[in-house]
């Protein structure tokens, strides 16, 4: 009988947006164009960087991938709470939650291993220009790429085959958008110590060690920059960083607050929030943070779009 009742549990109902019943219909209004936005830019992006040779150098190709990357996370997420904002009954199968939050998590893990590698490919631009080639050649920016996905297919499959094998038949009322760990984790009949402390220390692993990895890598390239004798040149050399700064400060923010903290201060309503950011306004300013206030980026973008123009001329 107890793995009748450990079977029960066939899907999961989203009350992410309860509290905001009668809003519904405007957030649908307000996330579709943006998420709509979001598209378009990281398509714009890619587009651009493959048909202008001039941009292919590592760190547009690395952005080209994150754009990538971005477009598969939030096409994970955000099409079906944008149906779910429509419909009367926002469900969701054992199935489909758990490959969900497989996909999520694969994705945002991969994220924040490529920023590190970014943030490799600042260091060695900035700090060995001369052997900027050799050491990030075609060969070893694939390899990066290829690493950092390995990592976060590695901690994806192990968190969601630690989630997903707990048994779940005392509710199905998901307090979030998507299936994300701790809601998840919440409806869980019984769950040891051991398997939270598993899934923080993968935290741990995901977010902490790339972000030092990072830091090394900034304090050795801010050491370079003070040695530059021109002001100009030291403007220049920081701008090509400022960027990657930015998203390297939101992203591993948002995802240490959520992943990072005691289970004790979890709050669904506050997790809510914070998930909304990352998976709706994270995407939609990373784009324009990285690509559209980039001189370099917005000459390219007219030389590609001229093209088509001057053949039609």
């Amino acid at each position: 009988m107890e793995w009748v009742n450990e079977t029960l549990v066939t899907e999961f109902v989203f009350l992410g947006f309860s509290s905001l019943a009668e809003l519904q219909w405007l957030l649908f209004v307000v996330f579709l164009p943006l998420y709509l936005f979001t598209l378009a830019t990281d398509a714009i992006i890619i587009s651009t960087i493959v048909l202008d040779r001039a941009l292919h150098t590592p760190m547009y190709f690395f952005l080209a991938i994150l754009s990538c990357s971005e477009i598969c996370y939030t096409f994970v997420i955000v099409p079906k709470m944008l149906v779910d904002l429509l419909a009367q009954k926002k469900t969701i199968s054992f199935l489909g939650c758990a490959i969900q939050m497989f996909t999520f998590l694969f994705l945002g893990c991969s994220h924040s291993f490529l920023l590190a590698a970014m943030g490799y490919d600042r260091y060695v631009a900035i700090c060995d220009p001369l052997h900027y080639t050799v050491l990030m050649g075609h060969g070893v920016c694939m390899r990066l790429v290829a690493a950092a996905c390995a990592c976060g297919f590695t901690v994806a499959q192990i968190v969601t085959f630690l989630v997903f094998r707990l048994p779940f038949h005392s509710s199905n009322r998901l307090h979030h958008f998507f299936c994300d760990i701790s809601p998840v984790l919440k409806l869980a009949t019984h769950h040891s110590h051991l398997i939270q402390m598993v899934i923080f220390m993968l935290g741990v692993f995901v977010l902490v060690i790339p972000l030092l990895l990072i830091l090394v890598s900034y304090i050795h390239i801010i050491s370079a920059i003070l040695k530059i004798s021109s002001s100009i040149g030291r403007y220049k050399a920081f701008s090509t960083c400022a960027s990657h700064l930015t998203v390297v400060t939101v992203h591993y923010g948002c995802a240490s607050f959520i992943y990072l903290r005691p289970k004790s201060s979890y709050s669904s309503s506050q997790d809510t929030l914070i998930s909304v950011s990352y998976t709706i306004l994270t995407p939609l300013f990373n784009p324009m943070i990285y690509s559209l206030r980039n001189k370099e980026f917005k000459s390219a973008l007219q030389r590609v779009v001229g093209q088509p123009l001057c053949a039609v001329n």
